[in-house]
């Protein structure tokens, strides 16, 4: 796993979603540096949060560790 690029994806989700690292954080009651440091790379979203995170963020866990959308092709 490449923890900037999946901070990276994660930032950019929340933006596309127009929410704040705040508001974000507030949804998984947690703090706003914890989603900062996901964002920097510094870590990633305990287990526990993925679900709810990807939710949130409209995206798959696949997609959430991988650091990208996945585009299916029919």
């Amino acid at each position: 796993m490449e923890q900037e690029k999946i901070g990276k994806f994660i930032a950019k989700r929340r933006k596309d979603l127009h929410f704040t690292q705040a508001n974000l954080a507030k949804k998984l009651g947690i703090t706003d540096r914890a989603v900062s440091k996901w964002e920097n790379g510094k870590s990633i979203p305990d287990a526990s949060l993925m679900l709810d995170l990807c939710q949130l963020l409209e995206i798959n866990v696949n997609e959430l560790l991988t650091g990208e959308q996945i585009v299916m092709k029919d």
